[in-house]
């Protein structure tokens, strides 16, 4: 299918190999395109509105962002072959954070962190708001309370204590400040790193926004052990309070996936990440 669509729209790349790429999103289906590109086809209708929405995104952000982003090459239209859009972009090579060795991982994580103030920082003209659209990526933490109160019941002794105490005291906060870039969805596999260990590129910007980073700082907990949190914290220049929220996004976040889902995209067990967020709000 997908070298029909590239001989249809693009014949100049007919000839090109393409290849699945080893580890696949949910979003989106990925093939290689020869070796510097890649064919990028959202999975299901619901999706087709994130690929064009990070597209337009990335588009903005251009040459703002020091760090590598998948650049657009060419937008592929609706056919018989496939019927939603999809695009072709440039293939970015790289490790992902699971694949950092351990003694590399104290320079990834700063370095993460070093491009989450570049991208706070950023002027933010054009670019799309926080909603829906981000699947509330951005929006304050009470945008996905109803999970969490949901969800809260589950837990017991002084996990379920710590953790509602946390929630309680994070949604009790708001930015106050302007509203800056949010990536949406920072999470191991959305990072590429060289061979030194430093982060040499961020993917997956069909959560993009502009609103309060909050939401980005629960890879913190998700990803992070106590030391590399503080390294975020010390890179990061942002108020306690943003942190508490942080927190309580991976709260939400833990309590809506399964230990599996959770090992598998972030690198920690939930057990654990549920521990560290109770430890946040009992001290």
């Amino acid at each position: 299918m997908v070298r029909r669509l590239v001989s249809e729209q693009f014949p100049e790349w007919s000839k090109l190999p393409i290849r699945p790429v080893d580890v696949q999103g949910w979003d989106n289906r990925t093939f290689r395109l020869g070796d510097r590109m890649s064919v990028r086809l959202p999975s299901a209708d619901g999706y087709v509105a994130g690929l064009v929405r990070e597209e337009q995104t990335l588009a903005v952000l251009g040459s703002r962002f020091r760090v590598a982003t998948p650049r657009v090459v060419a937008a592929g239209a609706p056919s018989l072959a496939f019927d939603r859009p999809w695009s072709v972009r440039e293939w970015i090579e790289g490790r992902t954070l699971t694949a950092v060795e351990p003694h590399e991982r104290q320079i990834a994580i700063m370095t993460v962190g070093d491009a989450l103030r570049e991208l706070q920082s950023l002027d933010t003209a054009g670019g799309p708001w926080a909603g829906s659209a981000s699947a509330y990526r951005g929006c304050h933490v009470s945008a996905v309370g109803e999970d969490v109160q949901d969800r809260l019941p589950l837990l017991a002794g002084r996990v379920a204590d710590g953790c509602s105490a946390l929630w309680d005291a994070a949604v009790a906060t708001v930015w106050t400040e302007p509203a800056v870039w949010v990536h949406g969805d920072v999470a191991p596999g959305n990072m590429l790193f060289d061979r030194s260990g430093r982060l040499a590129a961020l993917i997956d910007f069909g959560q993009t926004c502009v609103g309060d980073p909050a939401c980005d700082l629960a890879f913190a907990w998700l990803s992070c052990n106590s030391r590399e949190r503080d390294l975020l914290r010390d890179r990061l220049e942002l108020p306690e309070d943003a942190w508490l929220r942080g927190a309580a996004w991976a709260l939400w976040k833990a309590l809506i996936s399964s230990p599996q889902e959770v090992l598998t995209k972030y690198g920690r067990s939930r057990d654990a990440v549920l521990n560290d967020v109770a430890d946040m709000a009992i001290g």
